[in-house]
């Protein structure tokens, strides 16, 4: 069994429903995709590994929950991986809130019949912490779902101001200019010029009214390659381990897709210096890539104080740290993280975030293993 989202060393605690359930994900999650194409119609043409989302981190974070004592609870501000997951859905595809709402009642229920058929019986606990922790996922999806619509919306009309501007004040001083003039050749020609800068903003209008909202936002130049994703992050350790000596764990498989591989390099580097610079003195930074459902996961883990629920988010807004790092003299969380998650998002992918004291700060990067078709995906950065 290989969890998604978690680097908890202690997964042997894990009660035997719960690893049951951590036998039966792929299982559930294909029936839960088959399940959506068929009812919700948003769904039903999305290409495979934006369909499954983080789900599996979700899936496994379930598991997890419903094992007493275990460190993760049903409370999800603790992780971004449901937040995530409706900024996605918001960026990458046409959900509305009641498909995302849909979404995680499939789930529910879909969890619950397999687990039957399967002969695993929850005990009351049980269903307690999963529709829980799957009603707080839904609150945190619908809320970032929400705000990345606001987001994109506030996009449009700032590029729509910004690109009019230009022709608009070339018309407006021609118009000046010909109240001033009374050669009949040069008012023509600022005539002219009046009818052509409107001509390029109502191209504009009409360019940018009939695209999609998620069009509107500069993006990064990206260049595709096939590689090995497992390679790159051994390259990013080995460099790491060169300077600050034997810390650095890499774990998992090899996993060949197309991605930017300076980008991704530059993003790995820049999870591997917050987790030397805001992880305990001394300790392990572990890396892990896998791969579940056509996606690629390489996480980051460090041990030692966490970030707080309410500073997650602005880890990731540019010239923004976590108090913690602030207080403690710490440089960084100002242009690393956001960098990391707008080239992420232009992969099609996300950045969560899961931090505890007890099982430490990992962030993970969840991506589909070919890129090339998102690569003009809108980001929020």
């Amino acid at each position: 069994m290989t969890l998604a989202s978690d680097q908890y060393p202690n997964d042997g605690e894990l009660s035997p429903n719960a690893r049951r359930m951590l036998e039966l994900r792929d299982v559930v999650l294909l029936e839960w995709g088959r399940r959506l194409r068929t009812t919700v119609k948003e769904a039903e043409h999305l290409a495979h590994p934006i369909l499954i989302n983080t789900f599996p981190s979700l899936y496994d974070n379930i598991a997890e929950a419903i094992t007493p004592g275990h460190p993760r609870s049903t409370d999800t501000e603790t992780n971004t991986v449901a937040a995530e997951h409706g900024g996605e859905r918001a960026r990458l595809t046409n959900y509305n809130a009641q498909a995302v709402v849909s979404e995680y009642q499939l789930l529910r229920w879909t969890i619950f019949d397999v687990l039957k058929e399967h002969g695993v019986q929850l005990n009351g606990d049980e269903y307690h912490s999963i529709n829980v922790l799957i009603d707080n996922s839904i609150r945190d999806a619908i809320n970032a779902f929400a705000l990345a619509q606001l987001a994109l919306r506030e996009r449009f009309v700032a590029a729509l101001t910004h690109d009019l501007r230009n022709p608009l004040a070339t018309a407006v001083a021609a118009a000046d200019l010909i109240k001033h003039s009374s050669d009949p050749e040069h008012m023509k020609s600022l005539a002219d010029r009046i009818i052509s800068n409107l001509g390029r903003m109502d191209g504009m209008i009409q360019t940018l009214l009939d695209a999609m909202v998620f069009q509107t936002g500069d993006r990064l130049n990206l260049r595709f390659e096939p590689f090995d994703m497992l390679e790159l992050t051994q390259e990013v350790a080995d460099q790491f381990a060169s300077i600050h000596g034997a810390l650095f764990e890499v774990h998992g498989t090899a996993v060949h897709g197309y991605w930017d591989r300076d980008a991704l390099r530059r993003c790995i580097e820049n999870l591997a210096g917050n987790a030397v610079k805001h992880g305990a003195q001394g300790r392990p930074v572990r890396f892990s890539v896998n791969t579940l459902h056509e996606r690629v996961m390489i996480s980051v883990h460090n041990e030692g104080e966490s970030i707080p629920p309410d500073e997650m988010e602005s880890v990731f807004q540019v010239f923004r740290r976590a108090v913690s790092a602030k207080e403690g003299g710490s440089r960084g969380w100002g242009i690393g993280l956001p960098y990391v998650r707008s080239v992420v998002e232009s992969h099609g992918g996300s950045v969560d975030v899961d931090s505890t004291a007890q099982r430490g700060t990992t962030f993970i990067i969840d991506m589909p293993i070919d890129a090339r078709p998102f690569q003009y995906a809108p980001t929020l950065e």
